[in-house]
């Protein structure tokens, strides 16, 4: 039996909600990504646009490198109602020792924003790091310049801790001040009633 203090292990997963099925990254679902990220709007705020067979290529198989050397546990999103992938979110950043990562690389096609989708990714995803990875923290960083991330990270409860100037160097060489969040494991439980309390309403975002 794995001991108190065992380092927990980010192994591939599915994750099932009401709405949504966060399905553990592959290949295969590449046509149905870019798909999904055809749109170049999807990401604005990402260092560079993934928008393409081939930037999505990238994308996949640069998630899928980093969690063969244990850096990332990648995800694509399922929507229920009509079977379609309709983003990718992941862990990243992934620090064992510490019991911390970041959820981070997160994107959705432009129907599924300002829907339930987002609001329950987190549920699955926080829910999977506080109580089967027995996580710490989780931290999310975003554009300084991205108040819509802000505001609903802030809306959820993560804690803003600081801004990192000149963190990044992003599309048209523009120098990106990143924005750093975080949920702890102590704030969980409040954490997880307020998306709960969310996802509730007719129109969770």
């Amino acid at each position: 039996m794995a001991g108190e203090h065992s380092i927990p292990a980010f192994l591939p997963t599915v994750l099932r909600g009401h709405h949504v099925t966060l399905e553990p990254l592959a290949e295969a679902h590449l046509d149905e990504l870019c798909r999904a990220g055809a749109d170049p709007a999807i990401f604005r705020w990402f260092p560079q646009d993934y928008a393409g067979p081939a930037a999505m290529r990238g994308f996949v198989m640069q998630a899928l490198d980093d969690q063969r050397h244990a850096r990332a546990l990648p995800f694509a999103v399922r929507r229920h109602h009509d079977g379609r992938v309709v983003g990718s979110t992941r862990f990243c950043a992934i620090e064992t020792t510490h019991r911390r990562a970041e959820i981070g690389w997160t994107w959705y096609a432009p129907e599924a924003q300002r829907t339930p989708v987002n609001t329950e990714c987190k549920l699955l995803l926080l829910r999977h790091g506080f109580e089967v990875l027995a996580l710490n923290r989780v931290e999310f960083k975003t554009d300084s310049l991205n108040q819509a991330s802000r505001a609903a990270l802030a809306r959820i409860g993560a804690v803003q801790e600081g801004i990192f100037r000149n963190h990044m160097v992003v599309q048209g060489g523009r120098l990106r001040h990143s924005v750093y969040f975080s949920i702890v494991r102590e704030a969980w439980p409040q954490t997880r009633a307020q998306l709960e309390r969310l996802l509730a309403r007719p129109h969770a975002v």
